[in-house]
């Protein structure tokens, strides 16, 4: 839904800021134990003030292209909070965020900022890979009496794992960044190569055999 133009200068914002960076050489292990080429880190967008109001304002227009409806916006601990909060913001909406795991006192809530009882609640990731915190997230919600049918994020992996899951969910996730987009930035601005293009959409396409198919070991493994 993003237009051409916009999702360019997005592309080129994560790239210049380091968000996502492209690691062939010295590929990294998830905690999942997934081998990836890629590492995304779009924390990072908090602190480039100009990326950041570019991505906020994308996200605004692309919702509204979308024609989601939705009563709050929630945001996903800890890295789809600060996001969350400036869409809300933009769009002058109530917003919460969804912890990971319950307080340890008080009233031990994973929901937080708001009562979502018989609200439609539309999540907001930072980034989506397998997608499980976000459906995480999302059971949390529903348990404290929210209806929750989208996911948001800036930027996915668009695994058909984390489309399966979405879909049993009954969650309809959508992203404002595409990979192809990134990897046609990274080449126009010789980031990458063709041929490192061609391996990096491989592991897009078929990720966990990926390592092995192309004889690499990881140099480290996620914090």
């Amino acid at each position: 839904m993003t237009s051409p133009i916009a999702a360019k200068i997005i592309a080129e914002h994560l790239l210049n800021i380091n968000a996502v960076m492209f690691l062939l050489e010295k590929p990294l292990r998830f905690k999942s134990g997934m081998v990836s080429p890629i590492y995304v880190d779009n924390r990072c967008l908090i602190y480039h003030p100009e990326a950041w109001h570019d991505v906020i304002e994308a996200l605004s227009s692309d919702i509204e292209a979308r024609k989601l409806s939705f009563d709050v916006i929630a945001g996903v601990e800890t890295a789809g909070i600060p996001h969350a909060s400036a869409l809300a913001y933009r769009l002058n909406m109530p917003n919460i965020f969804v912890r990971k795991q319950p307080k340890t006192h008080g009233t031990k809530n994973r929901v937080e900022g708001g009562d979502v009882r018989g609200k439609q609640v539309l999540l907001i990731e930072d980034h989506i890979s397998t997608g499980l915190s976000s459906l995480d997230s999302v059971e949390a919600l529903r348990e404290s009496g929210a209806i929750v049918t989208d996911c948001m994020s800036i930027t996915s992996y668009n695994f058909i794992e984390a489309t399966n899951a979405f879909s049993d969910a009954k969650v309809t996730p959508h992203t404002l960044q595409t990979f192809d987009i990134i990897l046609n930035i990274a080449v126009e601005t010789g980031r990458i190569s063709e041929k490192q293009k061609e391996i990096i959409a491989d592991w897009l396409n078929d990720p966990w055999p990926w390592a092995r198919r192309h004889g690499l070991v990881p140099a480290a493994t996620e914090n």
